[in-house]
């Protein structure tokens, strides 16, 4: 059994391209756990294995992989930093022990940055910050901490200080043991002892005196000592930096060049010494299902088994794939319960992730993330127990989507197999949504990006062999009047038999925006029998959804049914039915139709120094600002906008901002269009239907 006190359950996090996947690429070859050092750039990494992540060199979906060192076991995540697939970053904060944070050297802190250091705050994760990429050209070491101190949520402790930088960046100076350690220029991770250059004396002092005072103010003990003689010794630093680490009250920085391999040793290192094993992380919290109390899973291998499952991979070939973090006990193949589906699953074999290769294992324990193999009920966010002692994880809440585009198939015979691949990816993705638009009869798919979507169709095509194709999708407009009017509809029809007669006067009058459809019966001396009343509003209400001059649906108006005629033979229902229509059409006509758009309440959060663009961004869209709020890092704008100028708004907001806001949408209400846009939707509609 693994030593649960050896083991580290650490993700690396940072925005997109600061060389996540190739500082665990780096870690992995340090270690020997890999032969030759993947690279992202030629497709040759082990972790972003995926063809759709090997042709744009983006990672597009956690994976996971796992190393030795020094007698201890790394189990490690790697995230994607993309706002398209930042979903998954998400969930992996939620199951990881502590973080690998990576800011670049050259591009700092982005927008991207914050939100993902705002997961990985959020957890509670011990976490070291990697300053990466020192030896490309434009690195600042200064610029990249500033912004650190500036923007994200940690407290940085600076423990190495690099020596040069850009094509000169050769080492670093280890602040705790003060001396230099040089890099190996061969690749390898390595570092030689050697002198901390004379040049960078004072600097040094200066932070080791400010890593002294940071360290000190963790430990009362400590901060009593270093107020009194003004110094502290290697080992009461390496004492008080451990305490502050594994708390998340200081965030080691350290500093290297992934691609290089520079540096990659010593944060190994850095890992093992100072971030936690599962055994001193908190004690876990869930819901009993039985008696709705709370209830604690220690990570400890002999408490009752409980998992979480936090990512599911659908494979045509391979089934189903479940991923799960082990939060307490020890794990075997043999039955367990599903406590969320009240469920019992088979484990027939447990597997350890080493990129898109599954190495089997006979037990996992605390701090483990392992995979098992075509569960029949188990999907993410449920929790693996033994049933004796249930236990419910809380839910792991998927990111709302950001974009909906009307999905179909290229060929129509493939229409099921479509459909079908998007439901096995719905269980993969749970950013994903598929809907039905009624008013529309479209069915929608939303996700986070338009980059995202486009993905999805190219992997269902790659696994399902199926096209996906993806249209804007139409707007739900209605229609209504803003006049009265009184019109007769005469149905009268001669055939062989018996005729159809039914002669019906109706007046009708808009209602509130809002109010629907109401029908008022009005006929007095039984002008028109009883029973062919309900035939006649039965057909206004069908003449209602198939519009007056556009084709969408008429709505907010009143009807009543104030005279008429009938023949004692050749009246019927049915007769009675077409006359309520031709009535209520000729009606519409006269009572000054007009097109009604939905109006969509807008929420953009986005940076202080792009509110202009936005707000005018927007008053071109016809947009209405209520109001705005402020936050500490930006600006909250609430607008209400025409849903038809805002279907492609994702990208553009990417555009306006850098990638550094995001908006949500919920439908308001209902307004009049005006006249000059109804007229193009109305020749849009008629060029459609002929």
């Amino acid at each position: 059994m693994q030593d649960v006190n050896l083991i580290r359950n650490i993700a690396i996090f940072g925005h997109g391209k600061c060389g996540k996947t190739s500082l665990a690429e780096a870690m992995l070859f340090t270690a020997g756990k890999t032969t030759r050092q993947g690279n992202v750039d030629d497709g040759s990494s082990v972790l972003d294995y995926e063809p759709e992540e090997i042709q744009r060199n983006l990672t597009i979906s956690a994976s996971f992989h796992n190393l030795t060192w020094k007698k201890h076991n790394f189990f490690l995540s790697d995230t994607p930093g993309d706002d398209n697939f930042l979903n998954d970053s998400q969930f992996v904060a939620k199951v990881a022990d502590s973080a690998v944070f990576i800011v670049g050297a050259v591009l700092g802190v982005k927008y991207q940055t914050e939100k993902i250091a705002a997961f990985v705050k959020s957890n509670n994760l011990p976490t070291i910050i990697h300053i990466n990429k020192m030896d490309r050209e434009r690195a600042n070491f200064d610029n990249a901490l500033n912004g650190i101190m500036e923007s994200l949520p940690f407290k940085p402790a600076v423990v190495h200080l690099p020596i040069g930088a850009e094509g000169n960046f050769k080492g670093v100076v280890d602040l705790v043991r003060m001396k230099a350690f040089m890099f190996d220029t061969s690749g390898n991770g390595k570092v030689t002892e050697g002198e901390i250059p004379s040049d960078m004396q004072d600097l040094v002092d200066t932070s080791r005196e400010s890593l002294m005072e940071q360290v000190a103010e963790v430990d009362d003990d400590l901060i009593e000592k270093f107020l009194e003689e003004g110094e502290l010794s290697e080992a009461e630093l390496r004492e008080g930096l451990n305490k502050g680490a594994k708390s998340g009250e200081l965030c080691p920085v350290t500093v290297g060049s992934a691609t290089s391999n520079f540096g990659t040793e010593l944060l190994l290192d850095l890992i093992k010494e100072l971030m936690p094993s599962p055994a001193e992380c908190p004690t876990a919290i869930g819901t009993n299902p039985k008696t709705q109390d709370a209830e604690e899973r220690a990570p400890d291998p002999s408490a009752p088994f409980s998992a979480r499952v936090f990512k599911t991979i659908s494979d045509p070939y391979a089934g189903r794939l479940t991923i799960m973090r082990v939060i307490s006990g020890t794990m075997k193949a043999e039955n367990y319960y599903n406590a969320n589906k009240e469920e019992t699953e088979k484990i027939n074999q447990l597997f350890t992730m080493e990129g898109k290769e599954n190495k089997p294992v006979d037990e996992a324990v605390p701090g483990m993330i392992v995979a098992v193999a075509k569960l029949k009920d188990t999907v993410t966010g449920d929790t693996l127990c033994v049933e004796a002692s249930p236990v419910i994880s809380d839910p792991l809440e998927a990111m709302a989507p950001a974009i909906s585009y009307a999905v179909s198939t290229t060929d129509k015979k493939d229409e099921d197999k479509v459909f079908s691949s998007i439901t096995k990816m719905l269980e993969e993705d749970p950013t994903l949504r598929l809907t039905r638009n009624e008013e529309t009869n479209q069915i929608l798919i939303s996700g986070m990006g338009e980059i995202h979507l486009k993905i999805v169709g190219e992997i269902i095509k790659r696994k399902y062999g199926v096209e996906m194709a993806l249209d804007i999708p139409k707007v739900p407009y209605k229609e209504t009047i803003r006049g009265k009017a009184k019109v007769q509809g005469k149905h009268k029809k001669q055939t062989g038999g018996h005729g159809q007669f039914a002669d019906s006067w109706i007046e009708i009058e808009p209602l509130p925006r809002g109010s629907g459809f109401q029908f008022e019966d009005k006929i007095v001396g039984g002008v028109i029998p009883r029973q062919y009343i309900p035939a006649v509003e039965k057909g206004i209400q069908e003449a209602m959804v198939g519009g007056a001059i556009a084709g969408f649906p008429i709505v907010d108006i009143k009807v009543a049914l104030v005279d008429g005629s009938f023949h004692a033979v050749d009246s019927s229902e049915m007769a009675f039915k077409i006359s309520g229509a031709m009535a209520f059409r000729k009606g519409v006509q006269e009572a000054k139709p007009v097109l009604l758009e939905p109006i969509m309440n807008m929420t953009v959060v986005l940076p202080k120094d792009c509110v202009g663009d936005v707000m005018g961004d927007l008053n071109s869209r016809r947009g209405r600002v209520a109001g705005m709020d402020s936050e500490a890092k930006g600006e909250i704008i609430n607008a209400q906008v025409p849903m038809a100028e805002i279907l492609r708004y994702s990208p553009d907001l990417t555009s306006i901002t850098g990638g550094r806001g995001s908006f949500s949408v919920e439908f308001s209400h209902y307004e009049e269009l005006p006249g000059n846009l109804a007229d193009k939707v109305i020749e849009e509609a008629k060029q459609q239907n002929a």
